[in-house]
């Protein structure tokens, strides 16, 4: 994707979304950053499920705690892996109490400190609850970035790097929910929906297309 066609790219996402937000239920930011947690390798749907059972009798630390392991599993059976991601939680609540106060960090090394936070979790976290420019690369950001061309890279990492690097500032706090949201119902991983596309005409991939 040539430099001038992020503008455009960007503002076409913009116009149809102005304020896109994340498809994970929550309330609060440890709510926020739970259901994340527990997001890895599952779907939103699948997490809110889960999440209207387990938010409502454990909505801080300190309660998921007391509600205990086997019991947070009861509530969570529903998503993949999840004892894994139960025993991540309470290690992770255990930890907000202990070092926090209960509360959520602010800083990234802070955030990535927690058991089953990694660098997307932790990026989800600083822009959603905090409002920074952070960009989350999922399954879905990397595969937009790099089939349109604007961000490729090998890695989640090299795809963070290049979105950090291109996108115009006055999109970088909402940028990675518009891509998240374009990959996940258009720019799909096996059919993309290339003809219902907005921003086909700055995509290198869809002016790849031979002509209908």
């Amino acid at each position: 994707m040539k430099p001038s066609d992020i503008e455009p790219f960007f503002a076409t996402l913009a116009a149809a979304n102005p304020r896109p937000v994340s498809e994970l239920e929550y309330t609060s930011v440890f709510e926020l950053l739970a259901a994340v947690l527990l997001s890895a390798q599952a779907t939103d749907v699948s997490v809110n499920k889960a999440t209207r059972r387990l938010f409502p009798v454990a909505s801080t630390p300190q309660a998921m705690l007391a509600l205990g392991q086997e019991a947070v599993c009861e509530h969570i059976r529903t998503i993949g892996l999840y004892r894994n991601k139960a025993k991540h939680l309470l290690q992770t609540c255990r930890l907000l109490v202990d070092r926090h106060g209960g509360r959520v960090p602010r800083s990234r090394e802070a955030l990535e400190a927690l058991p089953g936070v990694g660098r997307k979790t932790a990026n989800v976290v600083l822009n959603v609850a905090f409002g920074e420019p952070t960009m989350a690369v999922d399954t879905h950001v990397f595969r937009v970035g790099n089939r349109t061309g604007l961000a490729p890279g090998r890695t989640p990492l090299a795809v963070e790097q290049q979105l950090l690097q291109r996108v115009p500032a006055r999109y970088a706090v909402d940028a990675h929910h518009w891509l998240i949201l374009h990959g996940r119902y258009v720019c799909t991983a096996r059919a993309p929906k290339c003809s219902a596309c907005g921003v086909r005409a700055w995509c290198d991939f869809a002016r790849a297309q031979p002509a209908a």
